[in-house]
């Protein structure tokens, strides 16, 4: 059976993020011809491509990648007509309209007629404007966007952010969101693929998402007072309940465990405290199918 092949970022921060995930899925990339190799073995019947970013959404499209790993506005600026299978979360950004903050624009109603609009997503910006009913001037260029204003190339900007940082930097303000993304995972559309690659794909976006699911969750373990099990219910809800576990000659004590989400780790550890909890372990979790 030929390997399901899956295009990955070649370089940058998301590829080495997105190699980090592989790894954590029981998937690490493994070649025999160098650091700077085009292709890769995933084990179990799958293969890596690496490719530029930008390039993935074509080579998934085209059908030389079965799958593919992306910023969902690299997808949606090839305008392929793809399926976004997961949301594996790494590389948040948004992609929006800024104007310098000297300027007196301050939403996209007070753009007039042909403003010029310097941008690296020139499909999403025009539908942005179009929609907006704006007939701006929309001057694609390759890089560096932030500096067009100053420099009078442009009016006004659509890049993307992750911090809004650089904006700052260059006296820019944010006026609008186009488009709000992260690195996804991308097939071809479900009747462009044979039900057998379909199933490969399902098990593969599993692996993925049960890594995406364990990084927000915790699984917290407490020796807590037998006759205070009945309040432990609320502090501990998990999947259906704590697991309740008899300690050895644990007399008044029984052992509880359950998954927590991250951000609601310390409140619970303070809940189980005040009802007599002790030997609290917090453990991660590699993986979590809920």
């Amino acid at each position: 059976m030929q390997p399901v092949r899956v295009a990955v970022p070649n370089k940058g921060v998301m590829a080495d993020s997105v190699l980090q995930l592989l790894a954590d899925a029981g998937l690490d990339p493994r070649s025999h011809l160098g650091a700077r190799a085009l292709e890769a073995t995933l084990g179990d019947g799958y293969e890596a491509v690496f490719v530029a970013a930008a390039n993935i959404p074509e080579f998934v499209a085209d059908g030389a990648a079965d799958a593919g790993i992306t910023g969902w506005d690299l997808v949606c600026e090839s305008e392929r007509r793809l399926e976004m299978r997961l949301d594996v979360e790494l590389a948040p950004c948004r992609l929006v309209l800024a104007a310098p903050s000297s300027s007196s624009i301050a939403s996209v109603d007070d753009l007039a007629a042909g403003t010029r609009v310097a941008t690296v997503f020139p499909r999403l910006t025009r539908g942005f404007f179009a929609e907006a009913g704006v007939a701006a001037e929309i001057i694609e260029v390759s890089g560096a966007v932030e500096i067009t204003p100053r420099l009078g190339v442009a009016d006004c900007i659509v890049d993307l952010v992750a911090t809004g940082s650089t904006l700052r930097a260059n006296q820019l303000r944010e006026l609008a969101t186009v488009l709000t993304s992260s690195a996804r995972l991308v097939s071809r559309l479900p009747s462009e693929d044979p039900p057998e690659l379909r199933a490969r794909l399902d098990e593969l976006a599993i692996a993925l998402g049960s890594v995406v699911q364990a990084r927000s969750q915790r699984y917290l373990m407490a020796n807590v007072p037998r006759a205070r099990l009945g309040e432990v219910r609320g502090i501990l809800p998990g999947i259906g309940g704590p697991d309740v576990v008899e300690l050895l000659d644990g007399g008044e004590l029984i052992a509880v465990q359950a998954v927590v989400a991250l951000g609601k780790v310390s409140a619970t550890i303070s809940a189980l405290k005040a009802i007599g909890g002790s030997g609290i372990v917090v453990t991660r979790i590699e993986r979590f199918i809920p």
